[in-house]
């Protein structure tokens, strides 16, 4: 029930009190009552906006299940949490405060008569002064700090203007909102203003889960917020005696210990997740005060322990700075997001999320899938791997393998999976670097310069900066058949403008099916790696030239993880591969996160047809290979390709110049190839142009041009792209 006291007619004892302040005299306290009766008083605002105005110091990122995963300070001059409803607040501390703070809150209607007449008493007496204020009217202050009082008369004034406005908070609010607002807005020691930040700060733990103990403990704060530690455990020790609770052996004085001298301190917050923070909250104080995210806190521990155990263990191979990242397939949520190793970096604010590195061999598998999808080759299609020479604009260009050694004639499925340098290049110049260029931007890799000259033939082999954020979703849309939409750090719903195909639904399971074939990869990896999981996975690793970035992307039925390891310095490692460095950090964490769940391989989409294969002089063992249909070797033909084909000239990536004072028609391009098989003819541009079987000189024309090899079914053996320029004389005499 709400008390509502007449604010211009007090009661005659409070005359009384009021006549002992001023003087003494009932006469004076009567006048001084008549002046003070007609001064304003603000109206207070509404419970409702008081708490809609509460605004926290303290930005937090919470997770997906509203835990706090990371706390920005926004505000240094104060530590205030979020608002706390008074059903979170421990019936303890509630009752502790009450007891030390109000007695009869629940009796008066805003100001305790009784407790002022008590103070006037004393003090006539000589008694040491116990303070009368009520909850309400130090709410009132809080509210309001004009109400603060001052000394001499203007005390009286001030505590006059106080009591007259609890009661008409009395009258406006309940006494349960009192409470609450009052547990929000006071101060329990030092910068701590509120109760979620006392109960974090001091004791490590939310509101609801304060003991008697500690409520006594914060309750004795009040009344003296800086009070040495023995007069706060002898008011403490009162306070419980007061309410009559049972002393546990030592339990007092732990709590106190803890609160003021324990390892918790004003500037102990949740940081699990810095680099999120950065993104997702401002940077003035009250701009936000939470946001929730899509990470999981779990998956957000895990990633970041197993990252600090594996990086601790190649630490002496001047590796100091590493980055995961996990995503949901289905979703494009990330559920976890490590930027830096923390503690173990020199420069733990650097974001190895978003930073920009060379990706080494992890470009490949999109190269393929573009190869792939513009059917010019099969992953029964056989690649040389063998000592080339490319000509780019700084020289020539000579790839070569990790562990230095060719092995010839492969199958695009083995080149893939066992990441062989050369096949690459030389699939690279079949596309074009500004074909490649173009498609790894249409899979969401923004920082690629526009044109793909820029990189040359070395962009096979990963020369191009990305961003491990880039790359786990272009993964990620390997796993999801082909489909790009973006990744999400926040909830909400995913919006059809920003899905687009990237792959047919059979490209993409080609690709992801050779990236998880243990067998295939063996020749570089063997069959036991951490790139081998119980479970069905595809995964590719990566090493930057020079050692400089080690990269590990993959995925499974449900998750897709990315992790890069190196040095945000840029100094390289030493000795450290994809298969030592971020695979075992990737297969662990891959590992954890399917725990008690399976990862079924995915099923093969309609348009592929399966096939036996064989391949002449032993190449590689037979096998059953998929193919795109339309694709797949005749029923009578079931080897693959026999003997060796190779185009001698033009060069992959040559770039010929057409000279302006000679008739077009009288230059022309020398076609030469090396053929031991079937027959072959050359196509340029996907146009029969004539038997391979010697030098043929072809009329050039001005742009980009694909000459390739092929056989009397169709099959493609070997392709290059050049380029012609010029033609300002072209017309014939």
């Amino acid at each position: 029930m709400r008390h509502k006291p007449c604010a211009t007619h007090p009661s005659p004892c409070l005359r009384g009190v009021i006549a002992w302040l001023v003087g003494g005299t009932a006469a004076g306290g009567i006048l001084l009552l008549l002046a003070l009766a007609s001064a304003p008083v603000p109206t207070p605002p509404s419970f409702s906006e008081v708490r809609a105005a509460h605004r926290s110091s303290e930005a937090q990122v919470l997770d997906r299940r509203g835990a706090v995963l990371h706390e920005l300070r926004l505000d240094r001059s104060i530590r205030r949490l979020p608002w706390v409803g008074l059903s979170d607040i421990s019936p303890a501390l509630q009752a502790a405060v009450i007891a030390s703070e109000d007695r009869r809150f629940s009796r008066h209607g805003g100001v305790d008569l009784t407790a002022l007449v008590g103070a006037a008493a004393r003090a006539v007496v000589g008694s040491p002064r116990r303070g009368a204020s009520t909850i309400s009217m130090q709410v009132a202050t809080l509210l309001d700090p004009r109400l603060k009082r001052g000394s001499g008369p203007r005390a009286l004034w001030q505590k006059w203007r106080q009591m007259r406005y609890a009661w008409r908070l009395e009258s406006q609010w309940s006494k349960a909102e009192i409470l609450e607002a009052y547990l929000n807005r006071v101060t329990f020691r030092s910068e701590l203003q509120g109760v979620g930040a006392a109960a974090s700060v001091l004791f490590g733990k939310r509101p609801h889960g304060i003991t008697e103990d500690e409520a006594c403990v914060l309750a004795a704060l009040i009344r003296s917020p800086n009070a040495g530690a023995g007069q706060v455990a002898h008011r403490a020790l009162a306070l419980r005696e007061a309410l009559g609770w049972t002393r546990s052996g030592g339990s007092l004085e732990a709590a106190l210990r803890e609160a003021l001298e324990g390892p918790h301190s004003s500037d102990q917050r949740a940081a699990q997740a810095p680099h999120v923070a950065r993104h997702l909250l401002g940077t003035t104080p009250g701009t936000a005060m939470s946001v929730s995210s899509t990470l999981d806190g779990g998956i957000q521990r895990a990633a970041a322990e197993t990252l600090r155990r594996h990086l601790l263990a190649v630490r002496d191979q001047e590796v100091r700075d590493g980055a995961v990242l996990v995503a949901d397939n289905a979703s494009g949520e990330v559920l976890a997001y490590i930027g830096s190793s923390g503690p173990l970096s020199p420069a733990p604010q650097v974001d190895g999320v978003r930073a920009r590195r060379q990706p080494g061999s992890t470009l490949k598998p999109f190269l393929y899938a573009l190869a792939l999808e513009r059917r010019l080759l099969t992953a029964a299609s056989l690649l040389e791997d063998a000592p080339t020479e490319i000509p780019a604009p700084g020289g020539l260009y000579r790839p070569k393998n990790y562990d230095g050694q060719f092995r010839g004639l492969l199958t695009l499925r083995t080149a893939l999976a066992a990441s062989v340098n050369v096949p690459a290049v030389r699939t690279l110049g079949l596309l074009g670097p500004e074909i490649f260029t173009n498609h790894l931007q249409l899979l969401g890799f923004a920082g690629l310069a526009e044109a793909g000259d820029y990189y040359g033939p070395a962009l096979a082999l990963g020369s191009a900066d990305v961003t491990l954020w880039e790359l786990v979703n272009a993964y990620r849309t390997l796993a999801n058949a082909g489909r790009w939409t973006p990744l999400r750090l926040t909830p909400g719903r995913e919006t059809s403008a920003a899905s687009r195909r990237v792959y047919t639904p059979e490209t993409a399971f080609l690709i992801s099916d050779i990236l998880s074939d243990r067998e295939s990869r063996s020749g570089t990896f063997g069959l036991e790696n951490p790139l081998a999981t119980p479970f069905w996975t595809a995964v590719k690793t990566g090493t930057s030239k020079d050692m400089r970035d080690n990269w590990c992307v993959g995925f499974s039925s449900r998750y897709t993880v990315g992790v890069w390891v190196g040095n945000f310095s840029g100094a390289p490692m030493r000795d450290v591969s994809g298969v030592t460095g971020a695979a075992p950090v990737w297969s662990e964490l891959m590992a954890w996160l399917h725990r008690s769940t399976r990862s079924a391989p995915p099923r093969p989409p309609a348009g592929l047809v399966a096939r036996r294969v064989n391949f002449p002089q032993e190449i590689e063992p037979e096998r059953t290979e998929w193919f795109l249909a339309g694709t797949e070797p005749g029923p009578d033909s079931q080897i693959v390709a026999g003997g060796q084909a190779k185009i001698l000239a033009p060069a992959a990536g040559t770039i010929l110049a057409l000279d302006p004072d000679i008739p077009a028609s009288r230059q022309r391009v020398l076609l030469e190839a090396e053929t031991a098989g079937p027959p072959l003819r050359w196509v340029m541009d996907g146009v029969a142009l004539a038997r391979a079987s010697g030098r043929l000189l072809w009329v050039p024309r001005p742009g980009r041009h694909t000459l390739a090899l092929h056989d009397e079914d169709g099959r493609q053996w070997d392709a290059v792209s050049f380029e012609v320029r010029g033609g300002a004389a072209d017309a014939a005499p």
